[in-house]
């Protein structure tokens, strides 16, 4: 199990890429390294799980389709509306 999901939509599958790649570069800065990596050459829907942490990366009608918001409605929810696609390792 995970003790968080960060769930996000992407325009494209070059998107659902470029937004991957973000993370996992600010992340290995870091010394964090995914134990898994899944569907980030698809671009439909990639996952990056770092054990504690799993990140969703959809395109929207994927997003609609496997709503795990839904699915997780029971879960305290965080939300962000950053204005760059990924903001990570800012203090």
């Amino acid at each position: 199990m995970t003790d968080f999901f960060v769930i996000c939509t992407a325009r494209s599958d070059v998107h659902v890429r470029a937004i991957c790649d973000r993370i996992e570069e600010k992340l290995a800065e870091q010394d964090e390294r995914p134990s898994a990596r899944e569907g980030v050459a698809n671009g439909r829907w990639a996952l990056l799980d770092y054990g504690d942490v799993v990140v969703h990366v959809f395109q929207s009608e994927a997003r609609a389709f496997y709503d795990l918001e839904r699915l997780w409605s029971h879960a305290p929810r965080f939300t962000s509306r950053a204005t760059s696609a990924i903001e990570l390792g800012r203090p």
